[in-house]
């Protein structure tokens, strides 16, 4: 056989466009994904929340609605109810001015701070902005009040210049920042990085296994009902899901030692994320085949990107966006967040994994009853209890 020939071949020919379709799918979804970062950052939303009565809060929260590179900015919301949508991560950032903020500034006597609240259990690329943020706004905040700016301020109500910098000096160090983080992720990247870890490898065993399972189950026909082949090979999936979930969970108590109390929350939400995504990625591949891959491909490529860990939802361009809402994915690694790191529920989340789980099982009823042909079943039983006993009539004969 010559290399061209074997070239020709239906192996070589597969591997060759594989190749070429990987590196295309993979760059062409990852680098315009990624592109939104730091592009779209003013896409975050953020809460200011002045309680101040005085002039020193009001003045600053207009020159931080007015400075800060965020189209949307909530001032209508109490600081109560902006904490609560920053848990939900539904706010990027919590600006709290206190009602005494004016007040102590004045009396250079009481240390007043504004806080700035951040969630880390939520993507990266949010809390490491928005902590970069509360950097230079401290900053900006310190320069505001320095000793030249707060003389100015004092002197326009009428005090005398000495007593003026005598204030200023107290003004000049009453002013603090006070950055709060909520839900605080543990040190290291390998804590960061497990919600999509755990989801991924879930993931990518269940759209494997549906590329195999689906296999079997073509391979099989004939020797049983469609109904029966199709309920082996959901069986055989969640079998699966709870071998595989136990060993995922064993590494992840080696490495990560998340509290021995979500054991079973966690095994419970990592089975159902591979059924979900068994589910989910073997709809192409019972639609069409083993070519079904190829369709999954690009699909999990997007799903790394828009499930969250690295870029909000606020940030993702809209391909992406949508993806997220479909994505069995982006809700598992929201869930992952909830229990392993925040102080919300994640039941929502995993409903919402749930229903995607659901929809994607009745699909797959529907291909296998309306697209799959009806194939006679072999009773195997009969057919070799009739071939003995026509060989037992020849040896009589």
């Amino acid at each position: 056989m010559k290399f061209t020939q074997f070239l020709k071949t239906k192996g070589a020919i597969a591997t060759i466009f594989m190749g070429v379709f990987y590196a295309v799918a993979m760059l062409g979804i990852f680098l315009p994904g990624y592109s939104s970062i730091p592009g779209n950052i003013d896409q975050l939303p953020i809460a200011i929340i002045n309680e101040d009565a005085g002039d020193y809060g009001a003045t600053i929260a207009d020159q931080l609605k007015e400075n800060l590179p965020f189209k949307e900015i909530e001032t209508d919301l109490t600081n109560k109810q902006a904490l609560n949508d920053l848990e939900h991560n539904d706010l990027a950032l919590v600006v709290h001015i206190p009602k005494n903020f004016s007040d102590d500034l004045q009396k250079g006597e009481v240390s007043s701070s504004i806080d700035f609240t951040i969630n880390e259990a939520g993507a990266t690329t949010v809390s490491s902005t928005m902590n970069s943020v509360v950097t230079q706004i401290n900053s900006q905040l310190s320069a505001q009040f320095s000793e030249q700016t707060a003389k100015g301020v004092i002197m326009n109500f009428n005090v005398p210049e000495e007593q003026a910098e005598q204030l200023a000096n107290k003004i000049e160090t009453a002013y603090v920042g006070n950055v709060v983080t909520i839900n605080e992720v543990p040190d290291g990247m390998h804590h960061n990085m497990l919600p999509m870890f755990l989801t991924m490898a879930g993931y990518t065993g269940a759209m494997i296994g549906a590329m195999q399972l689906v296999s079997a189950y073509r391979a099989s026909r004939g020797k049983a009902s469609k109904k029966r082949l199709f309920t082996y090979v959901q069986l055989t999936a969640i079998l699966v899901a709870v071998v595989s979930s136990l060993f995922a969970l064993g590494i992840t108590y080696l490495i990560n030692k998340p509290s021995g109390d979500l054991f079973l929350e966690l095994f419970g939400h990592q089975v159902l994320n591979y059924i979900v995504c068994f589910n989910f990625t073997a709809v192409f591949v019972f639609l069409v085949g083993e070519a079904g891959m190829v369709l999954n491909l690009p699909i999990l490529l997007i799903q790394t990107l828009a499930n969250g860990v690295t870029v909000t939802r606020d940030m993702m361009y809209l391909p992406y966006e949508w993806m997220s809402h479909i994505s069995p994915m982006y809700y598992s690694v929201q869930a992952y967040f909830a229990s392993l790191y925040g102080s919300i529920s994640p039941a929502p989340f995993i409903w919402s994994m749930a229903a995607i789980g659901a929809a994607a099982l009745l699909l797959n009823i529907l291909i296998v009853a309306f697209v799959h042909k009806t194939e006679p079943v072999e009773n195997t039983e009969d057919a070799l209890e009739s071939e003995g006993l026509q060989n037992t009539t020849e040896v009589t004969a």
